[in-house]
């Protein structure tokens, strides 16, 4: 059987991403390499990570596209689950994200909204699927 382990994302600062998971959705730190190129958060059973672009590019040498906020989102996002979508997407805002789209309600009954993080991941906030 396959399981779904952790998500990486190739981002500039390993440091200032984990700490803006961290302030806006209150997800806690599992650890950072000594030498800031990777970190991983507890973020539930999968873990979403961090690698510097510099050590993604020692593993990757034919490159990648680099996610930035000044352009548009990947065609994949992370799902974040939360009762209260409004108030996350706010802080998260206040923290350096930018709105994507603001939350609307599913015909299904889910509220969901979109932002781009700080390296320009697209995260949907959504309230869970009854």
């Amino acid at each position: 059987m396959v399981k779904l382990g952790y998500t990486i994302l190739y981002v500039a600062d390993v440091s200032k991403s984990i700490e803006f998971y961290e302030s806006a959705f209150g997800f806690q730190r599992k650890f950072i390499t000594p030498e800031n190129d990777y970190g991983e958060l507890l973020t539930g059973e999968t873990t979403i990570s961090f690698a510097s672009l510099e050590l993604a590019n020692s593993n990757l040498r034919s490159g990648f596209i680099v996610s930035k906020q000044a352009n548009k989102p990947f065609g994949i996002e992370l799902g974040l689950v939360t009762e209260n979508v409004l108030q996350v997407m706010e802080k998260a805002i206040e923290l350096g994200a930018i709105i994507i789209e603001q939350p609307k309600e599913k015909p299904w009954g889910q509220t969901v909204g979109y932002i781009q993080d700080l390296d320009g991941f697209l995260l949907e906030i959504c309230t869970p699927v009854n």
